[in-house]
This record gives structure tokens, sequence and C-alpha cells, in this order.
């Protein structure tokens, strides 16, 4: 059904893994999964919850297995990706070679692992029931970061981990629900400060080229413009998915595909635009081979 509809491919960040992602890359992409064992120098399947460094390249390939997978499926009027998945989302759409994003999601782990770990560590918090403006007023009180503005009552909180039990501790009184999330670095922070300078280095040697298909950034829920400054930027900027979802219903969407190994971005896409339809690529896919 989501097939025939003008259809939007949404790629996800961190916290989207599951079960069965090495199995999935290996069956669908096995290029990929060579390449992913070479540059980073493990499995990172295997280290999903060590660290960032580790979650970023599995997911990217994942999620690339799984756009692999719609080809013939989806023809999208545009693409998204949520934080990492921008460059997922760029990869896909066809602005650099899959190798050379893959080789920025592993330099992109690294640094922002060992930027998390220079400043003392941290951790996100979801604020769940509350507005923005809410979540801006506990960020303020609290020395802490806005990070990602998911969806309608789900706004993430980033900052030292102290911090963030007092942001909990004051939501609750304020009658919110607050969950720690299991995420190792305070993202989209200035935790993230010192990954954006080698980050930028690095996407100033690559070679962006223009897509046929509309790509939006998370960022500022727009259409990348230049995509090496705005990646790096995005280290340390919060994650505008609301307003993306709602850019990419402007844009002429009337469905989102969820390309990754979960179904993250298609729950939040249910809450962000209720009105289209929305899928994850397993559940599109199975659709189809029933048909």
């Amino acid at each position: 059904m989501l097939s025939n509809s003008a259809t939007a491919v949404v790629f996800p960040g961190q916290g989207s893994q599951v079960a069965g992602m090495r199995d999935l890359v290996a069956a669908t992409r096995p290029d990929l999964l060579e390449a992913v064992l070479d540059l980073v120098g493990d499995d990172p399947f295997e280290r999903l919850e060590d660290s960032t460094r580790y979650a970023q390249p599995a997911i990217f390939c994942a999620s690339l297995a799984g756009w692999t997978r719609l080809q013939g499926h989806v023809d999208p009027v545009a693409l998204a990706g949520h934080s990492l998945g921008e460059l997922t989302a760029l990869a896909a759409g066809g602005a650099l070679d899959e190798l050379a994003a893959l080789e920025l999601v592993v330099l992109r782990g690294r640094l922002m692992a060992v930027s998390g770990e220079q400043s003392g560590g941290g951790t996100m918090l979801a604020l769940l029931g509350g507005t923005p403006a809410q979540a801006a007023q506990l960020a303020a009180r609290h020395r802490v970061s806005l990070a990602n503005d998911n969806a309608p009552g789900q706004v993430v909180l980033s900052g030292t981990p102290d911090a963030l039990a007092e942001v909990q501790e004051a939501a609750r009184a304020d009658g919110l629900r607050a969950m720690m999330l299991d995420v190792a670095g305070a993202f989209h922070s200035p935790q993230m400060e010192a990954a954006r300078a080698p980050f930028a280095a690095a996407l100033a040697q690559v070679e962006f080229r223009p897509t046929p298909v509309t790509v939006f950034s998370c960022a500022s829920a727009k259409p990348f413009a230049d995509p090496a400054t705005e990646l790096a930027d995005a280290l340390v900027r919060p994650v505008q998915w609301r307003r993306t979802m709602e850019a990419l219903v402007e844009a002429g969407a009337q469905a989102v595909v969820d390309a990754g190994p979960g179904q993250v971005l298609a729950k939040l896409a249910r809450r962000c635009t209720p009105s289209i339809g929305a899928a994850s690529a397993a559940t599109l896919l199975e659709s189809a081979d029933v048909a």
C-alpha cells in the first residue's frame, strides 16, 4: 500500500539497533560487512553496547542493507535521516559513495566517543509528555542541552548524569515522565564540540554530488545546501525531527518508510504526522511478498 503512495524514506540513528542486524547485512550486503570489519578493526555488531564507535557503523550498514532491500518497492520523493541517519540518507541518495560514507561514519563514531570521554562523560534523558518549551526551561535551569525534538511529547536532553538526574526529579515534580536513555554520550550537545573540527576536516575532503531526490537535514528541517558544513555542525546542534517530518509532508510525502533495522522512525512518524501512512522496511517487504 505504501509503495503506491508518494513516499519518503527515512534512516535512523543510534538506539535503533535490533537483534539480527549482522545476519541482515551478511545476507544482503556482504560487501558492507567486509568493509566495516576492516575499517573498525573489530566486529561492531558484537560490540553494539560498548561504545558509539561500534553502534554507529553497525546501524549504518544495517540501514543501507534495508535500503538495498527496498529497491524496486519504493520510489521516494524525499529522503531524511535522524542524526547518524543523515549520512545514510545522503549515501542512499547518491550524494557520496557508500564506502566514503562508511569511512565517515566510522570516524564520526570514534570522534564522538573520544569527545564524550574527554568532556567527562554524559548521557541523555527522554522527557515524555512535555513540550519543547518545558524542555528548554528545564535545560536552562539545570545546565543541560536540548538534544532532540523527536515528536509531540517526546523531547530528549543531553548532559552529565548528575545534571540529568536533577532534571528527572524536577520533571516528575512537574507531572512529566522522564526516562534515562541507555546511550554512551551526551550527543548533540557541547560535549561533542571536540569532534566537530576533525570531522569537518574529513568532510572537506569528500566530494558531495547533487542528488536526483531531495535529502533533508534533520538539524535544519530543510534540504541540504552544504552537506560538509551541516554534517559537522549537526554534532552539537539539536535534532529537529518533528519539524523534519512536517517538511517531508510539505514536500509531498503521503507515506513514510523506515529503512532502518527496527521501527523507531516509523513509530515517530505516526506521532508526528498521524494523517499519513508509516511502516518499517521489514513490514513493507512482508506485505509485498504476501501480495
